[in-house]
């Protein structure tokens, strides 16, 4: 049995900060019955306003409907706010910022009261909430998802990614780390010209773009991490990335930037070459950052 897309269902929400509050009015929009609950009372009122129903503590909330959608601080958020609820027989929808390890441990702690699992980890802000550039990935029970695969879907586009409870998580969570890493590149690149006669608005479309070329190169590293041929299609080798950062350096010294930020990656390349492996790309420096890693 599925939620019908074209009729209301009836669901909980804890938790109203902004991505809270950006969920509970797409579903509000689209009619269904979203009964709500945050530790500060007051911020359910405007919600109210529009249509949905305020509880008084996260039990009564979680009463209310056998879908359960949690989004709080983190992790120990969750714990408290359902500490006093009954799950037997709910779905639960935990779609609060965790690690994969937290979720695994959310899931199991949640089976145990008698509850179905969903880990969520939203691709979004909130105010891409309801617009199509907004996803959540989620893992655990897809008896869950497919049962509320139409309600969930209505904010932001599902995607499935397995019954392991951690890996909504690991998704969302390297996604991140890849968006930090490009924004540390980005943070250089912009003090590098700084000081320089370069508008910061007309650079910018440079950089937009040359990022945009450039992210082509994860389909190679991932096609000779699975080959296991970490030289398969190299366009540029290790070897020639390492020398060429010296000129990345000494160019940050004469800007007056420094290269805290990219050393850390540059010595990781370095180490590789060392090794005798500079003929490869960059897929082999997933492995050195493993723990234990050569």
């Amino acid at each position: 049995m599925t939620d019908n897309a074209g009729q209301p269902a009836s669901l909980t929400l804890l938790g109203l900060g902004a991505m809270g509050t950006a969920l509970a009015r797409a579903w509000l929009a689209a009619g269904h019955r979203v009964t709500v609950w945050n530790r500060t009372a007051s911020r359910a009122d405007p919600l109210v306003a529009e249509g949905a129903t305020a509880a008084p503590t996260a039990a009564e909330a979680v009463a209310a409907s056998g879908l359960v959608v949690v989004c709080l601080l983190d992790d120990a958020s969750v714990g408290e706010a359902l500490a006093d609820a009954e799950l037997t027989g709910k779905d639960v929808v935990n779609l609060t910022t965790s690690t994969p390890g937290e979720a695994r441990e959310r899931a199991a702690w949640a089976v145990a009261r008698g509850a179905r699992f969903l880990d969520g980890g939203i691709m979004a802000v909130p105010p891409m909430i309801g617009t199509p550039g907004a996803y959540v990935f989620y893992s655990g029970s897809r008896e869950a998802f497919e049962r509320h695969g139409a309600v969930l879907a209505v904010p932001a586009r599902t995607a499935y990614v397995g019954e392991d409870a951690g890996l909504a998580a690991l998704h969302d969570v390297a996604l991140l780390t890849a968006m930090t890493g490009m924004f540390a590149g980005v943070t250089q690149a912009f003090a590098l010209v700084r000081d320089a006669d370069v508008a910061p608005r007309d650079f910018a479309g440079l950089l937009a773009d040359w990022l945009r070329a450039m992210t082509g190169s994860v389909h190679e590293m991932a096609a000779q991490l699975e080959g296991g041929d970490l030289t398969k299609g190299v366009t540029s080798n290790l070897a020639m990335m390492a020398a060429g950062n010296g000129t990345l350096v000494r160019t940050a010294e004469e800007a007056g930037v420094g290269n805290e930020l990219l050393a850390p990656f540059m010595a990781l390349m370095e180490r590789r070459v060392a090794q005798g492996h500079g003929d490869e790309g960059l897929a082999g420096l997933p492995g050195l950052l493993r723990t234990g890693g050569a």
